[in-house]
């Protein structure tokens, strides 16, 4: 992205073109994340028990996707993306063995590095010059509700029909939204590049090489890890303990209500906390609440705990986005913002499948809630040591 420019304070857009661009990239963003990532847990039980594959092994076929989602992103181009997405989709549902399932989500996840949060936030930066902050804020809120919108949806689908044609509507309704409005709605001159700025002393080298960055980057990975292995599980987990598959899709929604509601409340945690705190107390949120969903048995607590589990989870969404400037300064975010991401993006693809993986390993999806939980433990200690000694921008006392 642009975290060693400087902002242009004008955009190539007016007022009218840039609202435009942010409406359809919400809409967008909501579709895209609600049907190429959220339907997937929904339907995982329905796909293993009508095909017979096992669980870790149509979850890894989706981490691979998260992998190449990685991998491609940006270039592959939003257009293209969305075009590449509905035939993907269709090969997933036509599947008639696990090679071709594969192959399907592989060509998902390029879609999805195309049309998924990082081309969107570097979209929104150049376009939207020095009011990117609150464009990006407002589109995060917005596709946090991706969850909340397609889950229950897939799981009426899929208990009227079957998963094959579930997604084959999914692939419907994402080409009538998402193919039109990346083609007609994200229209408009392209800024020219940022300027660089030199005005913060911090040298990237140093930064990344200090104990530190290391600390910063154990801890969120393993923070990530234990969130998105856990979101991706519960599901599972949840019709493990009784609930029906469309109140446990009901209920990962709630969580990405949750989710929005820890997004909205960020900038005064911000302005009242530091950065040590932050992401210790965070962390240490996200062990808390893995773990009690791993303990718990009624529905209303585990509905509860769900929620406030999408709370801290939007929260360190934001923690992770702000972590070098907290550190280090905006001067060579981008740099140390991508040394920060690749292993934090991998662990976070390899998650689902691991977690799957997890709930096998100890006959239960309880138990594997409680080794997350422990990762993240681990996470918030590691992170105390996460701020350098001399940077201003964390004020760690």
């Amino acid at each position: 992205m642009t975290g060693t420019r400087t902002l242009p304070q004008t955009a190539s857009l007016d007022e009218t073109g840039l609202r435009r661009v942010l409406a359809v990239l919400c809409l967008t963003e909501i579709t895209s994340w609600g049907i190429l990532y959220y339907a997937f847990p929904v339907l995982s039980v329905s796909i293993s028990a009508d095909t017979g594959w096992s669980l870790p092994v149509l979850t890894a076929a989706f981490s691979l996707s998260q992998l190449a989602a990685a991998l491609t992103g940006i270039p592959v181009g939003r257009i293209a993306g969305s075009v590449l997405a509905v035939p993907s989709l269709l090969v997933v549902a036509a599947a008639p063995n696990l090679p071709v399932f594969y192959a399907g989500w592989l060509a998902a996840g390029v879609a999805m590095g195309a049309v998924l949060y990082p081309p969107a936030f570097a979209a929104l930066t150049r376009w939207y010059g020095d009011k990117y902050v609150k464009a990006l804020m407002i589109l995060t809120l917005a596709a946090g509700m991706a969850s909340t919108v397609f889950a229950p949806l897939t799981a009426a689908l899929v208990d009227r029909y079957d998963w094959r044609a579930t997604y084959l509507v999914l692939a419907a309704i994402l080409a009538i939204i998402t193919v039109p409005g990346h083609l007609l709605g994200l229209r408009g001159r392209w800024p020219h590049p940022p300027a660089p700025a030199g005005d913060h002393p911090v040298d990237h080298r140093d930064a990344s090489r200090s104990r530190a960055f290391a600390a910063l980057v154990v801890a969120l990975s393993l923070g990530a890890f234990a969130a998105f292995a856990g979101v991706f599980n519960l599901v599972p987990l949840l019709i493990e303990q009784g609930f029906s598959p469309s109140l446990a899709a009901l209920t990962l929604g709630l969580g990405g209500a949750g989710q929005v509601l820890g997004r909205l409340g960020y900038l005064p945690i911000a302005a009242r906390t530091t950065a040590r705190t932050r992401i210790v107390v965070i962390l240490a949120a996200i062990a808390a609440s893995t773990a009690l969903l791993g303990i718990v048995t009624s529905v209303v607590a585990l509905i509860a705990v769900a929620i406030g589990a999408g709370l801290v989870r939007g929260i360190f969404t934001l923690i992770q986005a702000t972590a070098i400037t907290d550190r280090w300064g905006a001067t060579h975010y981008g740099r140390l913002n991508g040394l920060m991401s690749a292993p934090v993006v991998i662990v976070m693809a390899l998650a689902p499948s691991a977690g799957t993986a997890l709930s096998a390993w100890t006959v239960s999806y309880a138990h594997a809630y409680l080794i997350l939980a422990a990762l993240a433990v681990v996470a918030a200690l590691i992170g105390a040591a996460s701020i350098p000694h001399h940077s201003k921008a964390a004020n760690p006392s």
